[in-house]
C-alpha cells in the first residue's frame, strides 16, 4: 500500500477548476452515485456557480463540504459532505467518494471517520446515516468500518442520472454507539 500524505480542506479553500477536474476525471464512475453533482460540473463556470451555491448552504448551516487534498500533487482527490441535517432531532447524512486512482488506500474511511467527529463534536448531532446503492459495496465497507449499523433498505428511495428510482441501503451510527 502506497503511503499518500493528504489533508482535508475547506470549501472555502477550493477553485471551481480543481473540483471541477476531479469531478471529470471520475465522471464516469461517480454519475451513477453522483447525479446531482455531475450535472452541476460540465463546465467551468457552472461548477463556480455550484460551489458558490455550496458557499451560501455552509452560511445557513444546512450542509457542510469537505475536499480530500494530495499534499504532494496539490490536487483533489475527494470530497466528502454533509447533508439533510436536522437540527430538530440530532440527525444528518454524510456522502463521499474518492479518485479512483486512491481508491482502497485507507484515505476515504480515515476522511468519513474525521467527518463523524465533526458531525457529533461541532455539530451535535445523535445520528449519523449513509445511504448507498446496493451495488456500491466499497461505500458500504467504509460505513460498516467506521461502525455503522446496516439498518435496511430504502425502497425507490433515490433518482439516478437516468431518472430512475432506485433502492439504497440505509447505514447509521448513534453517538452512543460511537462513544463506545
Amino acid at each position: 500500500m502506497d503511503s499518500i500524505n493528504w489533508e482535508i480542506n475547506r470549501i472555502k479553500d477550493i477553485l471551481p477548476e480543481e473540483f471541477f477536474n476531479l469531478i471529470d476525471d471520475n465522471r464516469n464512475r461517480i454519475i451513477k452515485t453522483f447525479p446531482v453533482t455531475v450535472s452541476n460540473c460540465v463546465d467551468l463556470q457552472i461548477t463556480a456557480a455550484f460551489i458558490a451555491k455550496n458557499i451560501q448552504i455552509e452560511k445557513e448551516k444546512t450542509g457542510y463540504y469537505f475536499y480530500v487534498r494530495n499534499i504532494e500533487t496539490n490536487n483533489l482527490i475527494g470530497y466528502l459532505g454533509v447533508k439533510k441535517i436536522d437540527y430538530n432531532i440530532s440527525k444528518c447524512e454524510i456522502f463521499y467518494f474518492i479518485d479512483t486512482d486512491f481508491e482502497g488506500k485507507g484515505i476515504i474511511s480515515k476522511s468519513v471517520s474525521e467527518i463523524i467527529d465533526f458531525c457529533f463534536g461541532e455539530l451535535k448531532m445523535n445520528k449519523i446515516f449513509i445511504c448507498t446503492s446496493k451495488i456500491n459495496f466499497g461505500s458500504q465497507q467504509i460505513a460498516l468500518k467506521n461502525g455503522f449499523v446496516h439498518e435496511g433498505t430504502l425502497r425507490e428511495e433515490f433518482k439516478n442520472h437516468e431518472g430512475v428510482l432506485e433502492d439504497v441501503n440505509y447505514y447509521g451510527l448513534l453517538k452512543s454507539d460511537y462513544e463506545k
